[in-house]
């Protein structure tokens, strides 16, 4: 039994059955989808509580902070950085513009680096005082589960405290790994790459995803020297092929040494710095090791083997279409569940389960046509089908638009990075169900076309929609000339 809970001096006037609970939602991880859940399902008239580690830049078994990976040491900070290493490229193009720079133009790290820790710092407290507005109750420590309706905070000076509630959330997100290499410990992650007290001249990156070509593109903006290690021919793995080569191409040409299909083996300490050795023999010396190798669900010390929640290979929380986990009052969203890694995801996940618990209204989450966009420079942007899947899932032709083109901004700046643009269209339906673009404001133009794509937009319906001109974007209702037919290829028939 729960210890009854006062409200304005009186018992809370609740059920016999929820007074037996102190809360009627307690959520461990106040990360995005943390704190949306336990807004909303307060806003629905929910008790909540919910608990974070104490505030660090730098994630680990012990400290986080309220906003999470994305607040603190994901999204925000390094689109910050992104910003910061625009601006490399934006005075060596503004010459030509007619702006006279001084050849030498000075970079200060620690300025910038001081500017991103001050803006975590001010949304976290943003979303600390959207969680006391909605009257959810914060509590600083460690969350673990040790019942099926009873969590553990064990708080900054070690002592241990349970709640009761109706409903767990698990909400705790993921970190970054390394792989197991001898030297590894010498490497950083993401969290530590965003808060380097120095800046590395020298930048060794390892991995082929988006956040080792986005650190790669954000040191070299800044002038440093990057070498990028992947596995694969192409970085970004699961993307749009031809989208992957344009990307791999700027790389190249903003001054990153790409070397595909080439993994490291061996990190030592030297004297001048980190030296390592590639799979092909080659060694580097660098001032950083950056391993940008994937994440691992953040649920090792939940204590949810004990209480019978079940997991994946990976250590994911197992769910059903309404993040609910085979233990009926626990429930899961967010990177926790590894289902589409995104914070607006893990957002939409939260909403979902806010609305299925506490308004009434079971609510299952819609993953189709989820735009995303990678922050290298120029950034990547898509949503639907890539031209890959698209072909996999065809029932019928593909019809594939393409539009690759110079900026007309780089037509003054001379810099030659080309722009391309793509449509997927299934021809029998005339319907858009794939779109990409690589090139300046790419994720502010897809947000758009992701609209188009979730209403079901034909390509009829993009080409008579009038252009914004002169933009880029405009390119995506101009497309009229088929770049490739995809003929459908029926699947042979398995037995079953």
């Amino acid at each position: 039994m729960g210890r009854k809970m006062l409200a304005d001096g009186e018992l809370d006037k609740a059920t016999s059955e929820e007074a037996t609970y102190d809360f009627d939602l307690f959520v461990i991880g106040a990360g995005s989808g943390g704190v949306r859940a336990a807004r909303f399902s307060a806003n629905n008239g929910a008790k909540v509580g919910i608990c974070e580690l104490p505030f660090h830049p730098i994630s680990s078994e012990e400290i986080g902070g309220v906003g999470g990976t994305c607040v603190i040491r994901g999204c925000v900070p390094k689109k910050i950085l992104v910003y910061g290493a625009t601006y490399g490229g934006e005075l060596e193009d503004a010459r030509n513009y007619g702006w006279e720079i001084n050849e030498n133009v000075d970079f200060t790290w620690k300025k910038l680096l001081q500017k991103k820790t001050d803006e975590i710092l001010r949304l976290t407290n943003i979303y600390k005082r959207l969680l006391a507005n909605a009257a959810v109750k914060l509590y600083e420590g460690e969350g673990r589960i040790v019942g099926p309706n009873e969590v553990e905070v064990r708080q900054i000076d070690g002592t241990k405290i349970s709640y009761t509630a109706k409903h767990i959330l698990i909400a705790t997100g993921s970190r970054a790994q390394k792989p197991n290499i001898p030297g590894h410990e010498l490497a950083i992650t993401s969290d530590e790459a965003l808060s380097l007290e120095e800046f590395p001249k020298r930048a060794v990156v390892l991995g082929g995803g988006y956040i080792a070509v986005e650190f790669a593109s954000i040191w070299r903006g800044m002038g440093g020297t990057v070498d990028l290690f992947f596995r694969k021919e192409l970085p970004l793995r699961g993307f749009d092929d031809e989208m992957r080569a344009l990307v791999a191409r700027n790389l190249e040409g903003r001054g990153v040494n790409l070397h595909p299909q080439t993994s490291l083996t061996q990190l030592t300490k030297t004297e001048d710095g980190i030296k390592v050795t590639s799979s092909h023999g080659e060694e580097f010396v660098a001032d950083v090791v950056l391993f940008a190798t994937g994440r691992n669900p953040n649920t090792k010390r939940l204590n949810l083997e004990a209480v019978g929640v079940e997991l994946d290979q990976a250590g994911a929380v197992k769910v059903d279409e309404y993040s609910r986990t085979n233990i009926p009052s626990i429930w899961a969203v967010g990177d926790a569940t590894n289902r589409i890694n995104l914070t607006p995801v893990a957002l939409m996940e939260a909403t979902c389960f806010a609305n299925t618990v506490f308004a009434g209204k079971p609510t299952k989450a819609d993953y189709s046509n989820v735009a995303c966009a990678v922050f290298c420079i120029p950034p990547l942007a898509v949503v639907g089908l890539s031209e890959e899947e698209a072909v996999e899932k065809a029932t019928g032709d593909i019809l594939v638009f393409t539009s690759g083109f110079n900026p007309m901004k780089n037509t003054i700046s001379g810099r030659q990075e080309k722009t391309l643009m793509k449509l997927i269209v299934d021809e029998q339906s005339d319907k858009v169900i794939g779109a990409s673009m690589c090139g300046p404001d790419a994720a502010e133009i897809m947000q758009g076309i992701a609209i188009a794509l979730k209403c079901g937009a034909t390509k009829a319906q993009f080409d008579s929609t009038v252009g914004i001109h002169p933009s880029s974007a405009e390119e995506f209702v101009t497309m009229r000339t088929v770049t490739r037919r995809i003929a459908y290829k029926p699947k042979p028939k398995t037995n079953p």
